[in-house]
């Protein structure tokens, strides 16, 4: 479970209190709590409000960058592409997942990945991006020195 949800047992826990009592407050409404199946699950949000303490904002921060890459087919860009966009859809990171757009110019043989996300998600993109394309020993790398 992650950090955002508490059970019935790990609240009453922070609290000190016993878990019938915990279940009590839940019952007159005066914590809120969703009920998944026979347990219930505490907010940190609703357990902070319990407390009388706002639980703080958030900040959220996203990077949004675009890779452009010359001199790559049309065959190059979808494996590259395919490539990318599998890897974003195995990003352990659910509550801040990665979007990623893939544009090819055929006329240019130019592709661009545009990424939004968190910034060490990103970079573990641009990471594999720059393996991928490395010209000594990437996949791609008889298409980028044009051979």
């Amino acid at each position: 479970m992650g950090d955002d949800m508490y059970s019935v047992e790990q609240v009453a826990d922070r609290l000190g209190l016993h878990v019938r009592t915990v279940r009590g407050y839940i019952r007159s409404g005066r914590l809120k709590a969703v009920r998944i199946g026979k347990q219930y699950r505490i907010a940190r949000a609703d357990l902070a409000a319990l407390l009388g303490r706002p639980d703080p904002p958030r900040r959220a921060v996203e990077v949004s960058t675009v890779v452009e890459v010359d001199g790559v087919d049309g065959a190059g860009a979808d494996r590259l592409g395919t490539l990318v966009l599998a890897s974003v859809g195995t990003a352990p990171d659910a509550a801040h997942p990665l979007r990623v757009q893939t544009l090819f110019d055929e006329e240019r043989n130019r592709m661009k990945i545009v990424v939004f996300g968190g910034p060490a998600a990103t970079a573990d993109v641009l990471h594999l991006i720059a393996a991928v394309l490395d010209a000594d020993n990437g996949l791609f790398a008889g298409e980028v020195d044009g051979g």
